[in-house]
C-alpha cells in the first residue's frame, strides 16, 4: 500500500493553491484525490523530478471522467486534445517540477465531486 504525502505549497497560479506531491520514502507513486465543483473547476499539483525518469498519471476507480495535462519544468506541454485524457506518460524527464492539472472531461456530462489520480515515477 502507498503513503500519500501531499503538501500544499506556497505558489498561487492564477489565484489557486498548488498542492506538491511527495511520495513516501521509498514509494515510486502515490494516489492524489481532489473535488471538482464545477465544470471549469481545475485542481493543479507540482512533482519534482529527476532527469531520465517515467512519470505517468492515471484515474483510478471513478465514473466522473477527467482530463489530465502535463506541463514540463521548460515549459513544454503533453500532447492533450479536448476529450477525456485521463492518462499520461512522459519519458524521459527533464530534471524539475512537472505541473499536473485535472479538470472535468469537456465531452462528458458535466459532474461534481471527487477523482482519484495514482501518480508514478519510475
Amino acid at each position: 500500500m502507498t503513503i500519500l504525502m501531499i503538501a500544499a505549497a506556497s505558489a498561487v497560479t492564477y489565484g489557486q493553491t498548488v498542492r506538491r506531491i511527495r511520495f513516501a520514502r521509498g514509494a515510486t507513486s502515490a494516489v492524489v484525490t481532489g473535488h471538482l465543483a464545477g465544470y471549469r473547476g481545475k485542481i493543479v499539483y507540482l512533482i519534482r523530478v529527476r532527469r531520465g525518469q517515467t512519470l505517468r498519471t492515471v484515474q483510478i476507480g471513478s465514473s466522473h471522467p477527467v482530463t489530465v495535462s502535463v506541463t514540463g519544468p521548460t515549459g513544454d506541454f503533453a500532447d492533450s486534445d479536448a476529450s477525456c485524457n485521463n492518462r499520461k506518460e512522459i519519458s524521459p524527464t527533464t530534471a524539475g517540477d512537472y505541473r499536473i492539472e485535472v479538470v472535468e472531461c469537456r465531452k462528458a456530462d458535466p459532474w461534481q465531486g471527487r477523482f482519484r489520480i495514482r501518480v508514478s515515477v519510475l
